[in-house]
């Protein structure tokens, strides 16, 4: 739909100049001065100043007949980039535009309803609960913005719900035992990484944007991370911390430090060859780490579960939830409805205390 730009004129009446100009549906008028003292060229030209705004309103004004594609490519993502980090834009931008505009590109935002937008989540019931979950969300936070923006009246989104036919995926974690079979078969860099990961509840890229300059006496700070090759900030404000280290771990991060390659104060800590980059997380993970854990069948490990296998842990040592959350840099809720999984052992546990609290 073209835009509508006003064609202003400007007239004689009773001896002055008028303006006159449509502005929201309405006509406008404005006496711009007497004709003895104003040319008829500075009279357009104060009346080009009053339509300039009006005009670029309407050139930033998003027709009413937009598709969900162009809606999506021309105001949601140039508006929500501003807000998001690069990680988030990208895997954001990938599954709205595989899910979303894949389904609906070329249809009328104005034309989807409720039920239309209810169906494409149902069609999606096969992928898992979380993937589906943030299309909702996806889908709600578009028609909020079409909402704003004055194509829509009221967001169709706001009823919607994820099937509950959606896979929900058992987040596993290792357990003692385990940990400790890691701990032993790995060298020492690959043992650090993998400790920082499970005695200090790191992320990956927060373990790999690590340099010396970042390393405590009993902790380190955590002030950025490394996300596809890329320095940014930390996750998060709550990210940005420092990460407490116990002693063996301490011990192993100084042999560390007086053994690997030296690039300075500033020098990763985990550096590349060239000692100019950091190390690769997948490469270290590919080639080091992964063929060691799948000799001890742990084959299905990965950083994320070390993650989860530091709060599980020690959620087991009854170790106050509020501390576990602090380490990892996240609120109180995700380290308990996420990342936190009870052992059987300690439900058993659990449910014996009771019983025996009420036998006796």
């Amino acid at each position: 739909m073209r835009k509508r730009f006003q064609h202003s004129r400007v007239v004689k009446s009773h001896g002055y100049w008028i303006g006159k100009w449509i502005e929201d549906g309405h006509d406008r008028s404005k006496v711009l001065g007497k004709l003895s003292k104003m040319t008829k060229s500075k009279a357009q030209e104060d009346l080009a100043k009053i339509v300039r705004p009006i005009n670029e309103r309407a050139a930033d004004a998003v027709s009413p007949m937009v598709t969900m594609k162009c809606f999506i490519e021309g105001t949601y993502f140039p508006l929500f980039r501003r807000k998001w980090k690069r990680s988030t834009a990208m895997t954001t931008e990938d599954r709205i535009r595989h899910h979303i505009v894949d389904s609906f590109g070329q249809r009328e935002l104005r034309s989807l309803k409720r039920k239309d937008l209810q169906a494409l989540l149902e069609s999606k019931a096969h992928l898992s609960f979380s993937t589906v979950d943030h299309l909702r969300w996806d889908l709600t936070q578009i028609f909020e913005t079409a909402a704003a923006e004055g194509v829509i009246a009221k967001n169709p989104a706001k009823l919607l719900y994820t099937p509950r036919e959606c896979s929900r995926s058992q987040g596993k974690a290792m357990k003692l035992e385990e940990v400790k079979k890691v701990f032993e078969v790995l060298p020492l860099r690959e043992r650090l990484i993998v400790k920082l990961a499970v005695l200090g509840g790191m992320r990956p890229g927060e373990i790999f944007g690590l340099k010396r300059c970042h390393i405590g006496n009993s902790e380190v700070s955590v002030s950025q991370r490394v996300y596809r090759g890329d320095i940014d900030t930390p996750k998060t404000t709550k990210s940005a911390r420092k990460v407490a280290l116990p002693e063996g771990l301490r011990r192993d991060l100084d042999e560390w430090l007086k053994t690997s390659p030296v690039a300075g104060v500033d020098g990763w800590l985990f550096p590349s060859e060239t000692l100019k980059s950091p190390l690769s997380k997948d490469n270290v993970w590919r080639r080091y780490i992964a063929p060691k854990l799948a000799t001890l069948g742990l084959g299905w490990v990965n950083f994320q579960v070390m993650r989860r296998t530091h709060a599980s842990l020690m959620r087991e040592l009854d170790v106050d939830p509020k501390i576990v959350a602090d380490q990892q840099g996240h609120t109180l809720d995700v380290n308990l409805n996420v990342y936190t999984q009870t052992s059987m052992e300690s439900r058993i546990n659990a449910v014996t205390q009771l019983e025996s609290a009420l036998v006796h």
